[in-house]
């Protein structure tokens, strides 16, 4: 029985992890071209009273899956899945890290931009190089999860 539960909450993290890398291919599909196609024209789509608001969303999935990833790496620590919790959990971090450092300012300072009918070359090229740095942040976190997700196959009885 409790083996069970092992399983379903390292199941459960695989999703949560799997939740986020869609968000993020959803915004990279759909969001970023869109909002860095004219800039700061285009980034009207977050600004106003009915403007594109994510952060709601970001700020409840990541302490779900951290708290995920902590339970399963206390429950899986004595069995073969744990390097395939722990390696993940510590590249999930080093992520979350330059995402708080770098990232969200940076949005941030380019979204908050005030409306402007002219297009901003300077802003162009910032959203530009930041897209970019995204897309290398979103492969790692896909590599991250698919050694996640091999550790469900691997067995989560003590190792002798």
């Amino acid at each position: 029985m409790v083996k069970r539960y092992k399983d379903l909450i390292y199941a459960l993290l695989c999703l949560s992890f799997a939740i986020i890398i869609g968000a993020a291919v959803y915004e990279h599909l759909a969001v970023w071209p869109r909002a860095y196609d004219a800039p700061p024209k285009s980034l009207s789509m977050f600004q106003g009273e009915f403007g594109l608001n994510p952060a709601p969303f970001w700020q409840s999935i990541h302490p779900v899956t951290l708290l995920l990833f902590t339970v399963t790496l206390i429950i899986s620590w004595k069995t073969d899945r744990r390097k395939h919790v722990l390696l993940p959990l510590i590249g999930y971090v080093l992520v979350l890290i330059t995402t708080f450092i770098y990232f969200v300012p940076e949005l941030m300072e380019i979204v908050n931009t005030e409306y402007d009918d002219t297009v901003n070359q300077e802003l162009t090229k910032r959203a530009s190089q930041w897209e970019s740095l995204s897309l290398f942040r979103l492969v790692l976190l896909i590599v991250l999860s698919l050694v996640l997700n091999i550790g469900l196959t691997k067995g989560n009885s003590k190792i002798a």
